[in-house]
């Protein structure tokens, strides 16, 4: 059987609708938290999943299991293994290909659709062209020179890279849907409130965009699947 390993940092960032998509596929799924890594079974895994939370890739001397991810994320470009970062995830990615991640001119929280380059419309970004995304960051990455954006917003360039065709870099909440925003409202109230944004506004939004989210993003995830022969 396949195996996906999937590194959290809160248990309620988790896997989402990303993982019927995968037990569709066959894959057997183990979630790992970041301070408790087995990195043998992370690096031996057919893909391995980057998830979200609320430090900062950049906190290794507070946080130094952060440094274990980011040697496992770039054993994978090494090795060009199948590798999927979500939002903290896809910093991690960048500080492995030798990027910077830096505080963002404001902080994206709520709903809002990307702005697709000519390289995300030509691949499989695509299919969120026009569909309202979650975003829940402050921090933006800054990809070494080379590598290409594939959506982006005001506050963000960097919204989706690939800097090889096995790893796919999201900063923004690609597996987030209608299911499961309840547990995000509660954990991350205070952040809610201190940045000005509404608990009952977000409730709302995520119901109204988490189905055409959870459509577009199924689609999304499954060609890149097949595009790394998984």
């Amino acid at each position: 059987m396949k195996t996906v390993v999937a590194i959290r940092h809160l248990h309620f960032e988790d896997l989402g609708l990303l993982a019927p998509i995968l037990e569709a596929r066959g894959y057997a799924i183990r979630y790992m938290d970041g301070w408790d890594i087995d990195s043998d079974a992370a690096s031996k895994a057919d893909l391995l999943v980057l998830l979200g939370g609320p430090i900062s890739v950049n906190e290794t001397r507070e946080y130094p299991f952060v440094a274990t991810e980011i040697a496992l994320a770039q054993a994978r470009l090494d090795a060009n293994r199948p590798l999927l970062g979500i939002c903290l995830g896809a910093q991690i990615i960048t500080r492995a290909l030798g990027g910077r991640v830096e505080p963002g001119t404001e902080k994206e929280i709520g709903w809002a659709p990307l702005t697709l380059t000519d390289a995300g419309r030509a691949g499989l970004l695509r299919h969120l062209d026009g569909v309202p995304v979650l975003h829940w960051h402050g921090e933006i990455c800054v990809p070494p020179q080379g590598v290409e954006s594939l959506a982006s917003t005001a506050p963000c360039r960097f919204q989706a890279f690939t800097p090889n065709v096995n790893t796919l870099a999201l900063q923004f909440h690609v597996e987030a849907g209608a299911q499961g925003i309840e547990p995000w409202l509660v954990g991350h109230t205070l952040e809610i409130v201190s940045n000005g944004r509404d608990v009952v506004t977000l409730r709302q939004d995520t119901a109204r965009h988490g189905p055409a989210l959870a459509k577009a993003a199924t689609a999304m995830i499954a060609e890149w699947l097949d595009g790394v022969g998984l």
